[in-house]
């Protein structure tokens, strides 16, 4: 059996939590299921339009945004959502991957992430209410979705570090055709989404790695890595 290929989408830093946890879900997860999983740090700014992405099975986009380069995060994801290849973006990449939906199914040209254009009038993620900085809370799952059938429920607990979600400005639009939301925390705010017609395109503003920090299996990385198993 092949090895199974993974994109990290993002600008690497031993600093960063969840950087510090992927490599060891990835780890868990190799083991877990028998398989070896070979993964790469895709640095923003070395995505261009003439960049390779062929040979990976699956992509993630990981926390720690702003990226040092937004169109370099955006070209890897747009490639994985037009080439149905697996997709999983948590915090920033949750952020990134609804910027590239805006832009490029939407037509969305003028659409702008709010960290990095704040004053833009179409800012299709803002600031949170409260900031989840190393906060952790409930969330409910859609049943159904890729997301619930991962952790085989539709209530879940996890943590975050993160500041931005979608602009409730933009949410019904951005929400009523192909992308879905999924997940919603205690207060009923976004915090998951899937894109309908896709095998395998997930996003959350939480952190599921970090399961990994305690030595457990995140469920919905396993089901990620699954996913780009289908295609190695």
């Amino acid at each position: 059996m092949d090895a199974i290929s993974i994109a990290l989408i993002g600008d690497y830093d031993p600093q960063v939590t969840a950087h510090q946890a992927i490599p060891l879900a990835l780890g868990l997860i190799a083991e877990h299921l028998g398989q070896t999983v070979q993964f790469e740090w895709l640095p923003t700014e070395q995505i261009h339009a003439d960049t390779s992405l062929e040979h990976f099975d699956g992509f993630w986009c990981v926390p720690a945004s702003p990226y040092n380069s937004e169109d370099g995060a955006l070209r890897a994801i747009r490639f994985a959502r037009e080439q149905q290849r697996p997709f999983l973006g948590t915090c920033g990449g949750f952020q990134h991957a609804v910027l590239e939906y805006s832009r490029n199914v939407l037509g969305w040209s003028d659409a702008e992430h709010g960290e990095t254009s704040p004053e833009s009038e179409r800012a299709v993620l803002t600031p949170l209410s409260c900031s989840l900085v190393e906060a952790v809370d409930s969330i409910h799952l859609l049943p159904g979705s890729i997301i619930a059938k991962a952790y085989e429920t539709s209530q879940i607990s996890e943590g975050y570090r993160c500041r931005f979600g979608v602009n409730p400005l933009f949410a019904q639009e951005l929400l009523r055709d192909r992308l879905q939301a999924v997940g919603h925390d205690s207060a009923g705010d976004l915090r998951a989404i899937e894109l309908k017609d896709h095998p395998f395109f997930v996003a959350t503003l939480f952190q599921p790695e970090r399961a990994a920090l305690k030595g457990q299996i995140p469920p919905l990385v396993r089901a990620f890595v699954e996913a780009c198993a289908v295609r190695s």
